[in-house]
């Protein structure tokens, strides 16, 4: 590397740095001369999780290193004490999330996911217009049920194998599967951290997403096959023209793999079975869902009877398997956000509080008029940071918007969804993303232009969260008289830092 290049590297680090710096400095000051930062606490817990923002975008791969430090700065200023950050860690999701990478672990072990393939591949008269369809559908599907980095892994080993076989580009298959993968995402707790994170912070059940997030990705995703149906129409066509000269010499699509276990679609079968009925179960047994989540604990018990049956990659799947590098940044990441929802030492305000009681007095016609600005400040977020730290920072807000009132219940799934489809907007948009860019380049080695990419996930992205705002507006309680927007004036905020009325 020559002198010129290193000192090129050199001035971009420093203006990331004075970048960083300048922000940090200009969040803390805007938000103290708004009355959101009231005391020193407040300043110094924006500005920590500012920082960590802000070192995810211009430094990636030091993320945790400064998750690190920003919950030492908070302990060591006092902002926080160390049983505070333990408690504010979330741990209930990172189990879950836990179990749930152990079981897609054991999944690929026992041939699941390559009977998906062979169940795809072996379809007669398949056209390019089919497999397209069919590849939305099993996209979107497959990341309910198991998490969207397993479902793209998979999905797009059929992509590769199909488009090698037929020798044609696989670029617009990659991104359509992806596009559809983080749509098919947000339909079920079990599909995105986001989902687990917002169920178990509002107390949704599995049911509650069913019925609350099901019918509005559906919808979505509708829309979106039809988008790339006509933005892709020209390598679809090229695609079945290719399928007919392979079936005209009786050529299939791939060999066949012999499937080493079947009972991997019993496992799958029966965590999404005990997880969609957990909220009946925990009745029948008498158990109080705040304080035993069956929820939480059901992929762990799952996990657990897998490794014991499979002693010999018990091992291998906690140590491999299990994403301890992005759960530990997780932790970290929530227990930063977590003090913004603290009460100060001297007027027992919280910064959240503050921020949810300014909001609902600036912003006329209650929870319906706040739908479009909740979905929009997280789908152009999560397009350049990952959403699960967006989801952490507007968790608290939320919470105090719905101690204010029960209407403000909307906006859980305005975040949800403005999180989970602001990740199609650009590459960086969502881990799925970044997975499925760097196993295009490995296997078909070949490369997404962040403009290509932005062309058409801008226009899905925005399709998705026009739709997603009609349909919550559609649901959305009206205000039932004009004293509804007075209602903040009566809040009370104690040292706990929960907002009551």
């Amino acid at each position: 590397m020559s002198s010129e290049t290193v000192q090129n590297n050199r001035t971009k680090i420093v203006l990331k740095i004075c970048t960083m710096i300048g922000i940090t400095a200009l969040v803390g000051w805007g938000t103290r001369a708004m009355g959101i930062a009231q005391e020193t606490t407040h300043t110094v817990s924006i500005c920590t999780f500012i920082s960590v923002i802000c070192t995810t975008i211009f430094f990636w791969e030091h993320r945790v290193a400064a998750a690190f430090i920003g919950v030492a700065v908070l302990v060591g200023t006092k902002t926080m004490t160390l049983p505070q950050v333990l408690e504010r860690t979330d741990l209930g999701v990172i189990f879950f999330l836990v179990g749930m990478m152990i079981i897609v672990g054991a999944l690929k072990d026992l041939g699941f996911l390559t009977w998906i393939i062979q169940a795809i591949i072996s379809r007669k008269n398949m056209t390019g217009l089919s497999f397209t369809i069919i590849l939305c559908g099993l996209s979107a599907l497959l990341s309910s049920v198991v998490d969207e980095v397993s479902s793209i892994v998979v999905i797009l080993a059929l992509v590769f194998q199909v488009c090698d076989t037929l020798k044609i580009k696989s670029t617009p298959f990659v991104l359509t599967a992806v596009l559809a993968t983080n749509i098919g995402s947000a339909s079920t707790m079990l599909g995105n951290p986001v989902g687990i994170l917002i169920g178990t912070k509002a107390h949704f059940t599995f049911a509650t997403f069913l019925t609350g997030a099901l019918p509005v990705a559906f919808v979505c995703l509708i829309a979106t096959v039809i988008l790339l149906l006509f933005w892709f129409r020209k390598p679809i066509a090229e695609m079945s023209q290719r399928m007919q000269e392979h079936r005209n010499q009786n050529k299939g699509l791939g060999p066949m793999v012999r499937i080493p276990h079947k009972r991997g679609l019993c496992v799958l079968v029966s965590t999404v079975v005990i997880i969609a009925f957990h909220h009946q179960i925990e009745e029948s047994l008498g158990l109080n869902i705040a304080d035993t989540p069956f929820l939480i604990i059901t992929p762990l018990i799952i996990a657990g009877f897998l490794m014991i049956c499979r002693p010999n990659r018990a091992r291998h799947y906690v140590e491999h398997d299990v994403e301890w590098w992005t759960l530990l940044f997780f932790m970290l990441l929530f227990a930063i956000s977590g003090s913004l929802a603290m009460g100060g030492p001297v007027t027992g305000k919280s910064v959240t509080g503050l921020l949810a009681h300014q909001l609902s007095n600036a912003v006329s016609g209650g929870a319906n008029a706040m739908i479009p600005f909740v979905v929009g400040i997280a789908s152009v977020g999560s397009a350049f940071v990952d959403n699960i730290v967006f989801v952490a920072a507007f968790t608290p807000v939320i919470q105090s918007l719905v101690e204010i009132s029960k209407t403000y219940e909307i906006l859980w799934w305005a975040l949800l969804f403005g999180a989970c489809f602001g990740g199609n907007i650009t590459a960086i948009g969502s881990t799925a993303n970044l997975v499925a860019l760097g196993l295009l380049e490995k296997r078909a080695h070949a490369h997404i232009a962040f403009l290509e990419w932005l062309k058409i996930g801008a226009i899905v992205g925005l399709v998705t969260s026009l739709v997603a705002w009609g349909m919550l507006a559609l649901r959305s309680p009206k205000p039932v008289s004009t004293e509804k927007t007075s209602a903040p004036a009566a809040l009370v905020i104690p040292t706990d830092g929960t907002s009551k009325v």
